[in-house]
């Protein structure tokens, strides 16, 4: 009987350990993300080939699908639902999503001409707004008023936070970046709406089946950017030129970011990617003062308070179907 008692207490230590390690997983790496992005340039510019970057990053997740499904295979066999092979009709979808993370991946880092780590930190959020809404028109979820009112706040604390008093400008960042960081939520949204829309098409489909076929459109839409913007410079400087070992840091920041939010989907819940992101925009904001000389405002403060209740309140408050 103490035998039979003991292990739903060993059960339950070990779901909180792995609950624990996959929080402190993501956000580290949601932290970093923009820090490293910053970190990565020299004289204010990117020495390297982002869109090479964006192709390795690509060919690694390709890679890590790869690798889960091995060993799939090994433990279970192949299958209908984890077989690589398919039909046309099943791949045709996966273009469009890959294209969208493509303009919102290059558009990532040239953002950062206009806002700081900290405030990228911030903005991103937006694109919480982007797919609320377009839940409702894609996939017909109705928002419930408790949402409306977080997307409201959202908007509130994102704005507090790039408040400026030191300056004549009442904002910190100007209005391209605003545009630029509009976008990206939009582009983010779409394509995470138009991906769960795929995924769920086809439920029983092995998602890392379903990540691979993403990939490999993402890398071949990488590539096609590498040859009609760094055509030139990779033939004569080499693929890798300008690489340093922050450069390779972000590249596996970006392909991991991707494997943890996986983890979070099995391992815990929505209130560990609202902690996450909580902690990382103040985590990035206090390395982005010893690193950057970034000003820890009081504005700053009050705005990323606000966005953190925001998300809270949007995490859990379910969507009526």
């Amino acid at each position: 009987m103490a035998a039979i008692g003991v292990m739903p207490e060993m059960n339950g230590l070990k779901q909180k350990s792995r609950r624990s390690a996959v929080t402190l997983i993501l956000t580290v790496l949601t932290s970093s993300q923009s820090i490293l992005i910053v970190w990565s340039k020299r004289a204010g510019k990117y020495e390297y080939s982002v869109t090479t970057a964006n192709f390795l990053v690509e060919a690694l997740k390709c890679a890590l699908s790869l690798a889960a499904l091995v060993r799939i295979w090994r433990k279970d066999g192949v299958t209908d639902d984890n077989r690589l092979s398919t039909t046309w009709d099943e791949v045709k979808v996966y273009p469009i999503p890959a294209a969208l993370y493509l303009v919102k991946n290059l558009l990532q880092y040239y953002i950062f001409a206009y806002v700081d780590a900290p405030g990228y930190q911030i903005l991103k959020n937006l694109n919480i707004i982007s797919t609320g809404v377009l839940y409702q028109i894609i996939l017909k979820r109705k928002l419930t008023e408790i949402q409306w009112a977080a997307f409201i706040l959202l908007c509130a604390g994102c704005t507090t936070a790039q408040l400026n008093p030191s300056s004549d400008h009442v904002l910190q960042t100007p209005l391209q970046g605003w545009v630029m960081a509009i976008v990206m939520a939009l582009l983010s949204g779409f394509a995470g709406v138009y991906t769960e829309a795929i995924i769920k098409k086809r439920p029983s489909r092995n998602i890392n089946v379903q990540n691979f076929w993403l990939y490999v459109f993402g890398m071949i839409f990488n590539a096609f950017a590498i040859m009609t913007q760094d055509f030139d410079a990779v033939m004569n400087d080499g693929f890798f030129h300008g690489y340093t070992l922050i450069t390779v840091l972000m590249i596996l920041n970006h392909a991991l970011s991707g494997i943890a939010v996986s983890m979070v989907m099995k391992y815990a819940d929505n209130i560990v990617k609202v902690y996450s992101t909580s902690v990382a925009m103040l985590l990035t904001a206090v390395v982005s003062v010893f690193l950057f000389g970034f000003h820890l405002s009081l504005a700053f403060f009050l705005g990323s308070t606000v966005v953190s209740v925001a998300i809270y309140l949007h995490s859990t408050s379910k969507a009526r179907r």
